[in-house]
């Protein structure tokens, strides 16, 4: 039987003819594509995807304008301060012609409102490409050639500071702005230390300004300083006459009284590149806080600001496109209490040492006062951080009673010298009481009692004891604060040197008068800074025990009427504690000086750096000047 042929195949299902015919068809029609965008439509969204990401080299790619596209583009995300958002709507294409709609929006940092507008571009043939045909009215469909963006972005009148009886802390005072113009200056050296003396106290520098005038143009003003009418009105005699000088009158935020808590406050001013990028704001004119309670309040003080965009041709001249009105800020009442702050100030005046005064009302926490000397720049009050010494004691005692183990009436040694964990602890000159009261060796400050019982308390009583007082609750005030710090004790040596004061202990003036005016209240006040908002504790503090409140009462009070601040006796119902804090590595150590107490419904802690050096300059009398000036 003859074989047959075989053969595989595998069985399709063609397309009809007419289907192929008509893909061939539509594939042929111009900006048709069976896989995508056509190439105008495609060139006009990669132009706008690349804008709207801050490509500008390849957004202006896409264009027929080159690089001059690219400084367009760059120039108006300079102009305005920020990059552009680009919403792409319809894209369509005619006669090989693609017109994209969409919508530009831009942020204008720092303004309530963004500008947003609608705009359209077509594409164009350029070669053998198709590209976005450039115009500057691709960015802003009333932008020309040789014109540009830009923003101008003005504070609102910057609100009220007050402290608490609603007394404007702040105002628009007049100024003298001290200047050279060195074409007419005869001699730079000669004129320089005539300023440089006549403004001795603002600091004034003669090398500086005979450097500064030295750089500068002759036409230029050279400014030395600014100047308060008042004390302008003090050298005007020593320097108007002059060659060369000139001068500026002008209005500027200042503080009402330049004695009134200058550190706390902080100052009021051109906003500087740092400040405006911690409030959001882009390049902006008016007044902002700049240091101190207002920089630190800024979010309600400034307000928003007043936004206005503007073409400007190339001579300079702006057309306003848009604007977005400001808006004020709020007003802030301070707690600071104008008599117990100027009473503080009052104290302190004369002192040639760093020194601070915190006042505050115990049954409210509200802070009344934060003074410190001339010398310091900078705010210690609330954020200095230093050895508290022997004040640290009122929570070591506090300590000792909640532990069951001594009363106030307690019999307890204080010898001239202690070892601790191997470490000699002495007390002032090596005094020795014997056996006391623990009364008694509170009132004389007796670092062998303290340092020794202190070092025997198991570690958690004795640090929990010090977040009962405050010590590290981390309050949440304006500006910032230091609630004080205790490491847990690496050994009895080193709790025996914290439960003194020294060791790792550090408080600032705020700490201690917390831990006065809890003595005081019977609990640890809650701190504010402004009227109506107590701060917060990032920790929690711990309650302090009920039963140590009247042992504790009676020990501080025994301090002033029979222990180290008794040259304030005559003081009825004040209590408190002194303090010597050693620091540093000097032999015999410098040492600071503290007294922290309370009279009445008013707590307050006494700092003076170094001060145990100075017995006129020590805490113990300038807190009897603080308490005299109250009247």
């Amino acid at each position: 039987m003859p074989g047959r042929a075989h053969s595989t195949f595998v069985k399709t299902n063609p397309r009809p003819a007419a289907v192929l015919l008509a893909l061939v068809l539509l594939a042929t029609l111009p900006g048709c594509s069976l896989f995508g965008d056509s190439a105008p439509v495609a060139a006009a969204k990669a132009f706008l995807t690349a804008w709207g990401a801050g490509k500008y080299d390849d957004a202006a790619a896409q264009t027929d304008g080159g690089s001059g596209a690219e400084d367009v583009l760059t120039a108006a995300a300079t102009g305005l301060g920020a990059r552009a958002s680009i919403k792409i709507g319809s894209v369509t294409e005619k006669d090989g012609v693609a017109t994209a709609q969409y919508t530009v929006t831009w942020p204008l940092v720092g303004g309530a409102h963004p500008w947003s507008y609608a705009n359209t571009l077509h594409t164009a043939k350029s070669g053998d490409n198709d590209r976005v045909h450039w115009t500057p009215a691709v960015v802003q469909p009333t932008l020309g050639a040789q014109q540009r963006l830009q923003v101008n972005t003005t504070l609102p009148p910057r609100s009220a500071l007050s402290d608490r009886t609603g007394s404007p802390l702040f105002a628009e005072l007049p100024v003298v702005e001290v200047g050279l113009e060195p074409q007419h200056v005869t001699d730079v050296t000669g004129e320089a230390n005539t300023l440089a003396s006549a403004l001795q106290p603002e600091g004034v520098v003669a090398a500086d300004i005979v450097k500064d005038v030295q750089k500068a143009k002759p036409t230029d003003f050279v400014p030395v300083i600014t100047l308060r009418q008042d004390r302008y009105n003090q050298v005007k005699s020593q320097i108007y006459d002059l060659p060369g000088a000139v001068f500026h009158t002008a209005q500027r935020t200042l503080a009402v009284d330049k004695t009134f808590a200058p550190a706390l406050l902080g100052k009021v001013g051109a906003p500087t590149a740092e400040v405006l990028t911690e409030n959001h704001l882009g390049k902006t004119t008016g007044d902002i806080g700049i240091s101190g309670l207002q920089r630190a309040l800024n979010g309600q003080l400034t307000g928003t600001p007043s936004t206005t965009v503007a073409r400007i041709d190339s001579s300079g001249n702006a057309q306003t496109l848009t604007s977005f009105g400001g808006k004020p800020g709020s007003p802030v009442k301070l707690t600071l209490d104008p008599k117990v702050q100027k009473a503080a100030q009052s104290a302190l005046g004369g002192v040639t040492l760093a020194a601070s005064i915190v006042a505050l009302r115990p049954s409210t926490g509200e802070i009344l006062a934060v003074a410190q000397t001339s010398a310091l720049s900078y705010d210690i009050g609330l954020n200095g951080a230093y050895p508290a010494g022997s004040t640290f004691k009122m929570i070591t005692a506090g300590a000792l009673l909640e532990a069951g183990g001594v009363t106030e009436n307690s019999s307890v040694a204080c010898p001239g010298s202690l070892s601790i964990g191997g470490k000699k602890f002495i007390n002032e000159n090596s005094f020795d009481l014997g056996q006391v009261p623990l009364r008694t060796a509170f009132a004389q400050s007796c670092n062998t009692t303290f340092g020794g019982l202190g070092s025997k308390l198991p570690t958690t009583a004795f640090t929990t004891a010090a977040k009962q007082f405050g010590i590290g609750a981390g309050w949440d005030l304006p500006g910032s604060t230091f609630s004080g710090s205790l490491p847990t004790p690496a050994n009895t040596t080193e709790q025996g040197a914290d439960a003194i004061g020294q060791g790792k202990v550090q408080v600032s003036p705020l700490t201690m008068a917390l831990v006065a005016g809890a003595i005081q209240r019977g609990s640890l006040p809650t701190p504010s800074l402004i009227v109506g908002q107590p701060g917060t504790p990032k920790t929690a503090p711990p309650a302090i025990p009920a039963n140590i409140i009247g042992p504790l009462r009676d020990m501080t009070r025994a301090v002033v009427t029979d222990g180290t601040a008794k040259a304030l006796r005559d003081v009825s119902g004040l209590g408190g504690k002194t303090g010597t804090a050693e620091y540093g590595t000097d032999t015999p150590p410098r040492t600071h000086s503290w007294f922290a107490g309370y009279h009445g419904d008013l707590a307050f802690a006494v700092f003076v750096y170094d001060g145990a050096t100075n017995s006129q300059q020590a805490a113990v009398p300038l807190a009897g000047k603080f308490i005299a000036a109250l009247g």
